[in-house]
């Protein structure tokens, strides 16, 4: 079997600004741009913005809505953490381990985008 990549459409309420977040900051690539959404690459998956007239309301907590990667070297992760710093992104939780001691321990951190979507980033 090929590859199987992942495709998540999400909300967004300015094509500029999602554009400095997902392309300037985390470092996307961009595809295609219409009038009504903007399609992103991240490390291979396909994210669509789509534009709607209002922004989801903001978060209350991480659950029960939220998106991200799972990398598999620690490395990675932190160069990742590190981008999201130095480009001033929006820390929702900042980088930290979870369940330390434990067999689901990880490292993580939580962005939120400028319409409220929250990215979580991890790393076992």
């Amino acid at each position: 079997m090929g590859r199987v990549l992942f495709h998540l459409a999400f909300p967004i309420t300015d094509l500029e600004e999602a554009k400095r977040f997902y392309v300037d900051g985390l470092g996307c690539g961009l595809g295609r741009v219409s009038a009504s959404a903007i399609t992103l690459e991240l490390k291979g998956h396909q994210l669509v913005g789509h534009l709607t007239k209002r922004p989801p309301d903001p978060p209350k907590g991480i659950y029960p809505h939220h998106f991200g990667l799972v990398f598999t070297s620690e490395a990675e992760w932190q160069a990742m953490a590190d981008r999201a710093t130095a480009r001033g992104l929006k820390f929702y939780q900042h980088p930290r381990r979870r369940f330390a001691g434990t067999r689901i321990e990880h490292a993580t951190f939580f962005l939120e985008d400028p319409f409220h979507n929250l990215l979580e980033f991890k790393h076992y």
